[in-house]
């Protein structure tokens, strides 16, 4: 059973009227993020590369777009406070990637960077999208930075949150751990107890109000994370940055921003460092008080960080 709302078709869905979005309008206001009063969000599906990918659509449909991609066992939903402060004068496109929210689980269980990549530019190709600012965040930013390699005419430009071609284990194991030793729950309770100890940054109001976001409750009653599982075994075979190297990024011509997060034990400074060195028109910002998920654990200042660059595209 599903404990979110979203559209059972290929139909735009207005989500602007539901409990969800005024839950969301809560916490922007809790946070101090301007927006627009007046918002288009709406739920929408399509069908590419044989598989129903889910999405978020905000803003106006002729505005310039961007393409969030969401981290691992996260979802399109994960953006939810930027899209709402974007959607003044950008078309956001969250994307709920394969296998993760309320997006088909791949078949063949294939959850490499190169085919997500592959959905993404399928995914902008189908909505007729050019030119989009391309925003990742861990695994989606292993994603966006795949799609450039293979595509680098389509990013207008790209913002890369917590990523790089070089992470920790430590902090990559820490993340993997997590995931796997929280897979089923008696009840949301035990789950958020587990995400408090987990992320020091956000409120537990904040985290209970995206909950639903995460898990479906399976048949038995039990709460079970919302993604699927194999794209951690073999976690040789999985793992999103195979593939990639520092030298790629002397290849990504567009503006990029890298963005870390002060506290994150993922992208180490000094490997962020070397990635924004390597690109050829790329700048490094840290945000504070945040760790590895920086867009939610301190939104107001990511959307400080952004800002400027987003101005400088015009």
């Amino acid at each position: 059973m599903y404990l979110n709302e979203f559209s059972d078709g290929l139909g735009a869905r207005d989500m602007t009227g539901l409990e969800e979005f005024a839950s969301l309008l809560q916490s922007a206001g809790e946070l101090g993020i301007p927006h627009s009063p007046d918002v288009r969000y709406v739920s929408r599906n399509t069908v590419v590369r044989h598989q129903r990918f889910h999405f978020l659509e905000w803003g106006d449909p002729e505005a310039p777009p961007v393409l969030l991609l969401h981290g691992g066992n996260q979802s399109a939903h994960s953006w939810d406070l930027v899209s709402l402060h974007l959607s003044d004068r950008y078309r956001v496109l969250a994307l709920d990637q394969r296998g993760h929210g309320d997006s088909e689980w791949c078949r063949g269980g294939d959850y490499s960077a190169a085919a997500m990549a592959d959905d993404a530019v399928a995914f902008l190709r189908a909505l007729e999208v050019r030119d989009p600012i391309v925003f990742g965040h861990s695994m989606g930013g292993f994603v966006a930075m795949t799609l450039t390699k293979a595509h680098p005419e389509i990013p207008r430009a790209l913002v890369l949150v917590d990523v790089g071609p070089e992470l920790s284990a430590r902090g990559t194991d820490a993340i993997r751990g997590f995931v796997q030793r929280n897979i089923e729950f008696d009840d949301l309770e035990e789950f958020l107890d587990n995400v408090e100890k987990y992320d020091p940054f956000r409120t537990r109001a904040h985290m209970a109000r995206t909950v639903k976001y995460n898990l479906l409750r399976r048949a038995d009653g039990k709460y079970v994370s919302k993604h699927d599982r194999r794209r951690f075994a073999p976690p040789e075979a999985t793992h999103p940055g195979r593939g990639l190297a520092l030298e790629d990024a002397r290849g990504f011509a567009c503006p990029t921003l890298v963005i870390r997060g002060a506290d994150s034990h993922v992208l180490e400074p000094e490997a962020a460092e070397r990635f924004a060195a390597a690109l050829p028109d790329g700048r490094l910002l840290t945000v504070p008080d945040c760790g590895h998920n920086v867009h939610s654990q301190n939104t107001p200042g990511f959307l400080r960080a952004i800002g400027p660059f987003l101005d400088e595209l015009g």
